[in-house]
């Protein structure tokens, strides 16, 4: 039996995400590629609000630029609480008001946490009730990082980093991330990097057929070593943003020169995310990249995944 329909709205908060580690295998036949990545969720948030209705609907604000977003049925989030519709046999609807703080098309999987917070919302929505495992498989047909915002935490991500495998990680770890003015298309960076692949075939080692991640990251997670794990930060897609926004490279200079551990593309990019060793040091960061005139924003890791909030 399922929970009761609640009458009020349900907010849900989600994070985005960064890839700490991302490997990239071959190109397959479908023109896909298998990876093995291992995700960090940081305390950068979507809110989503959802409110009884006869139709589905979705709505934006935030502190990023909304104007391009879709909001018909294209929209994942829209695609998302469709699918728990179907999936459940609920007829109503629902009217998704998000707010959006990660940036769009940035690497950091802010569509897949809109998508796994209108998920739980609905589902706290429709008193559905619906077991986390098969909200996972909902989230998996969405996208490959949707099971990871619903997740949190941080976790071992392969096939299309869609198949998780919680990992430990102690303590907190100090981001500070700077951001571009435009998004990236993650195909084209793919695209790019089976380019780059193919350009340097005869100078760098082929891609793997089964990819995985390098097992120095998951000790540095686990030890809660922010120096150990800016010793094995790596994204086999970084070469590829970076020759598609060479002025990337330039960012990822100023960060390690203004006192960073280190720093890498975040996914697909165009988000830089820059590891500090402690709160301190990630201050003195921000400041540097403000003074630089940089967007940017301190946050922690690991953090929860999509989860009902109080309003």
């Amino acid at each position: 039996m399922g929970a009761p329909v609640a009458h009020e709205p349900v907010r849900v908060r989600a994070p985005g995400k960064i890839n700490v580690f991302l490997s990239v295998g071959e190109v397959r036949d479908d023109g896909y590629h298998d990876v093995a990545t291992a995700y960090q969720a940081v305390s950068l948030y979507e809110d989503v609000v959802a409110h009884p209705d006869d139709g589905f609907s979705v709505s934006f604000t935030g502190s990023v630029d909304v104007s391009s977003l879709p909001t018909d049925a294209s929209n994942l989030a829209v695609r998302a609480a469709r699918a728990l519709a179907r999936r459940t046999g609920h007829r109503g609807g629902v009217r998704l008001e998000i707010e959006k703080n990660v940036p769009i098309a940035g690497g950091m999987g802010g569509g897949s946490a809109d998508a796994a917070a209108a998920l739980v919302a609905c589902d706290a929505l429709w008193g559905t009730a619906l077991p986390k495992e098969q909200l996972l498989k909902l989230a998996a047909r969405l996208g490959a990082d949707v099971p990871f915002a619903l997740m949190g935490g941080t976790a071992i991500g392969t096939d299309r980093g869609d198949r998780l495998s919680p990992a430990l990680a102690r303590g907190s770890f100090h981001w500070v991330l700077a951001f571009s003015d435009h998004g990236m298309s993650t195909p084209a960076v793919y695209t790019a990097l089976d380019a780059h692949r193919e350009r340097y075939a005869a100078d760098i080692r082929p891609a793997s057929s089964a990819p995985s991640v390098d097992p120095h990251v998951l000790h540095a997670l686990r030890a809660g070593d922010p120096e150990m794990l800016a010793d094995c930060l790596s994204n086999d897609l970084q070469a590829p943003a970076l020759r598609l926004r060479p002025e990337l490279a330039d960012v990822l200079e100023l960060g390690e020169t203004s006192g960073a551990l280190a720093g890498i593309v975040s996914g697909s990019g165009p988000t830089v995310a820059l590891l500090a060793s402690d709160v301190e040091s990630a201050i003195d960061l921000q400041v540097a990249l403000s003074a630089s005139g940089l967007r940017s924003a301190r946050v922690t890791g690991p953090v929860a995944g999509a989860r009902v909030v109080a309003d």
